[in-house]
C-alpha cells in the first residue's frame, strides 16, 4: 500500500488487513494507528494485544471504522499536551480567600469573646465577694432620755472583700416608709478622725460639728491609715458612722422611743450593709443598744 495514504489514517481506529509474502490467508489488526515511519516503512498500532509494528508492504487493506470501543484508552505521549480551565483556578483560589476571611473572623469573635468572659467573669466575683457588713449600732439619747440625739454604726468590710472606697459609698436612712437621709457617703458631711475621745465616741466628733452635718465616720481601727489619708476601708479596718439624727429627724429632733428606722450602706461595688433598728419603750440610759 502506498504510504501517502496510510499518512491520512493516522490517529484513527482502523481495520487492517495484512499478508505477509508466501502466506496464503490474510489476518487482520484492528486498533488505533499511532504513527507511521517513513524511513522504515513501518506502522504503529495500538490494537488489543498491544502496541505493534506493521510493515507498509504487507498492509492490503485499511479501513477506518466510525467509532471507537468503549474498552479502548488512548494512551498519552510525551509530546501531548495537556490545559486547565482558568474558571476551574479562579474557584479554587475564591474557595481560599473565603476560607481565610471566615477562619480571621472566627478568631477574632472568639477573642473578643474571651476577653469579654473574662472581664464579666471578674467583675462578677467582685461583686459577690464584695460588700459592707453592719458589726453593731448603738444609739445616744438627749440628757432626758427622750429622744436618741445619734446612732453610731459600726462597719466593716465583708470576710473576702476587696477594699471599698468610701468617697463612693453611700447611706440611705428610711422613716415612716420615708427616705429622710440620701448622701454621699464623703461630701462634705463628714468628720474623720483616728483620735477616740475618753469621753466615748460621741464625743469624738464634737455637737457643732454634727449640729452642721448629718453624719461623720471615725476610724477605730486603721493599722494602715487607709480610712484617714485615702477614704478606703480595707478587710481588717474597723469604722464607725455616726449619723446626727436630731438634724436627720428635725421635726421631731430625733427618734423616739419605740421608732423603727432602717437604712443602707451601699458601697460601690459589692452587696449592701442593710439594717432595721426598733427603738426601746422607753430610754433608761444615754446609750441605748439597738
Amino acid at each position: 500500500m502506498e504510504r501517502k495514504y496510510v499518512e491520512r489514517l493516522v490517529g484513527k481506529y482502523c481495520k487492517i488487513v495484512t499478508k505477509e509474502p508466501g502466506e496464503k490467508r490474510a489476518s487482520v489488526v484492528t486498533g488505533v494507528l499511532e504513527n507511521l515511519d517513513t524511513e522504515d516503512g513501518f506502522v504503529i498500532i495500538d490494537s488489543e494485544q498491544g502496541l505493534g509494528c506493521l510493515k507498509i508492504d504487507t498492509i492490503v487493506a485499511i479501513k477506518p471504522k466510525p467509532q471507537t470501543p468503549k474498552h479502548h484508552v488512548r494512551s498519552l505521549k510525551e509530546e501531548d499536551e495537556g490545559s486547565i480551565g482558568i474558571g476551574t483556578l479562579i474557584v479554587f483560589i475564591a474557595m481560599i480567600l473565603v476560607a481565610a476571611v471566615a477562619a480571621t473572623v472566627i478568631i477574632q469573635t472568639s477573642e473578643t469573646l474571651q476577653n469579654r468572659a473574662i472581664a464579666v467573669g471578674t467583675q462578677t466575683i467582685r461583686e459577690v465577694s464584695s460588700g459592707m457588713q453592719i458589726v453593731d449600732i448603738t444609739g445616744y439619747t438627749d440628757e432626758d432620755k427622750l429622744r436618741i440625739e445619734y446612732i453610731a454604726i459600726s462597719i466593716k468590710p465583708r470576710a473576702g472583700s476587696y477594699d471599698l472606697d468610701l468617697n463612693e459609698t453611700l447611706i440611705y436612712l428610711e422613716h415612716d416608709n420615708l427616705t429622710v437621709l440620701s448622701l454621699d457617703f464623703l461630701n462634705g458631711n463628714q468628720t474623720i478622725t483616728a483620735n477616740i475621745s475618753g469621753d466615748g465616741i460621741f464625743h469624738t466628733l464634737n455637737h457643732s460639728c454634727l449640729a452642721s452635718n448629718n453624719f461623720g465616720v471615725i476610724a477605730i481601727r486603721d493599722t494602715d491609715n487607709s480610712i484617714t489619708k485615702n477614704h478606703g476601708i480595707s478587710k481588717n479596718d474597723l469604722a464607725i458612722v455616726v449619723v446626727n439624727m436630731s438634724a436627720v429627724l428635725k421635726q421631731k429632733g430625733g427618734l423616739e422611743p419605740s421608732g423603727e428606722i432602717s437604712g443602707r450602706l451601699v458601697p460601690e461595688v459589692g452587696s449592701s450593709g442593710i439594717f432595721l433598728v426598733n427603738a426601746p419603750n422607753a430610754y433608761t440610759q444615754r446609750v441605748v443598744e439597738l
